[in-house]
């Protein structure tokens, strides 16, 4: 898989939502990459949300996840996004069977603004390699956040604890690049047969960073979302 270079740029991808009222509303988005016509509209509603419960939501990050391995289903995807104001970057890794092995075949990175924000965020310098991108944070601090698979919106997160960036906690895998946004990942190309962890972060700006962390144990089945963020030292 060429991690440099994409194979397919949609451009714009862009999505509204809109509530009805506080528990329903309507998600219509287009330039979408698996839709028919590259166009969906999804109704919103609190009573089925997560009905399966891998989506997941800490403040500033969220997304929905793949809850095990299963062949019947023919895919195991993760969609990660990072947030900080009224932009969102967004992350999309997909595996799928191939040869008895599940082997990494896509991979979508999204840079979302919001067109009613007041002021527009500028575009985030680009980084040539993952040690380029996280080098630079290495002894940053922050906080960490763990949340376990629950049906519904009432799942909550762990206490924080406080942790350290060390660039080695998010490069473990033989796959990782840079993308655009500010986001990096480190995963394993083919899954194994063993516990395994899929590792992302994004410099969302000079003085945040975001690392998600997706573990999996030995049967292939999600065991939690662990979240920590980092800022400079000087910066409270």
């Amino acid at each position: 898989m060429d991690l440099t270079s994409p194979q397919r740029v949609i451009d714009p991808t862009t999505y509204v939502i809109r509530f009805s009222d506080a528990d329903h509303g309507v998600w219509d988005g287009s330039g979408l990459a698996f839709a028919p016509g590259g166009q969906a509209t999804y109704d919103i509603s609190r009573s089925c949300y997560n009905a399966g419960g891998g989506c997941w939501q800490f403040e500033g990050a969220g997304g929905q996840s793949s809850l095990r391995l299963d062949l019947a289903r023919g895919r195991f995807g993760h969609e990660i996004n990072l947030f900080r104001g009224r932009s969102r970057s967004m992350l999309v890794l997909l595996w799928e069977p191939h040869d008895d092995a599940w082997r990494l075949q896509a991979v979508g990175a999204v840079a979302f603004r919001c067109r009613d924000a007041a002021d527009l965020e500028p575009e985030r310098p680009t980084c040539g390699t993952p040690e380029a991108l996280l080098e630079p944070l290495r002894g940053w601090s922050g906080y960490a956040e763990s949340l376990r698979p629950q049906p519904g919106v009432m799942a909550r997160a762990s206490d924080p604890q406080s942790v350290v960036f060390e660039p080695d906690q998010l490069l473990r895998h033989d796959c990782s690049a840079v993308m655009p946004d500010g986001l990096a990942f480190s995963v394993p190309e083919c899954l194994p047969d063993a516990a395994f962890t899929l590792e992302i972060g994004a410099r969302l700006g000079a003085d945040r960073f975001q690392h998600v962390s997706i573990r999996f144990d030995a049967d292939g089945r999600l065991l939690r979302w662990d979240r920590s963020s980092f800022q400079p030292a000087s910066v409270s």
